[in-house]
């Protein structure tokens, strides 16, 4: 008798759980992210600090725990880094958050395209950023993207 409770209430358990994760996948809208800037926060031979920052738009009516980002970044083909941000945070329903992922790299085999990239400041750089960002606390979702854009190294450069 108590095993075809048990068998009974582990049945209504699942089910009641199939039913509440089709519930938040059906409406959910993927976020959108963007590379907003790229900044030098140190530059030495063998290696850099850059603070990329990001904007993540939630389209959806609920908000959106984020729980970390596996990202790589390119600049005109070249890799420019690629690694993992643990950051938790909620983006608001119908808002946007921004947020900055430090990112140590070393450009030295790349110093010759670097330097021309940088010859002419006015001249857009094109970039390429693929991302998986972790949403969700319990029913865990990942949410798979790819962004081409551009940047003007002229806006970046102090003169």
């Amino acid at each position: 008798m108590t095993r075809i409770i048990r068998l009974t209430l582990s049945l209504i358990l699942l089910s009641s759980l199939a039913g509440c994760s089709t519930w938040f996948t059906g409406q959910f809208d993927d976020p959108e992210i963007e590379l907003v800037k790229i900044e030098v926060e140190r530059a030495r031979l063998t290696d850099q600090l850059f603070h990329l920052t990001f904007r993540i738009d939630n389209p959806n009516p609920v908000s959106v725990p984020v729980r970390g980002m596996v990202y790589s970044v390119h600049l005109n083909g070249m890799k420019l880094a690629d690694g993992e941000s643990s950051d938790w945070f909620t983006v608001p329903a119908h808002s946007r958050h921004t947020f900055k992922v430090p990112v140590r790299t070393n450009l030295w085999r790349h110093l010759k395209k670097v330097v021309r990239m940088l010859e002419k400041p006015d001249r857009p750089i094109s970039y390429q950023l693929q991302a998986e960002i972790k949403t969700g606390l319990l029913f865990g979702r990942k949410v798979q993207l790819l962004r081409n854009g551009e940047i003007i190294p002229g806006d970046y450069i102090p003169e």
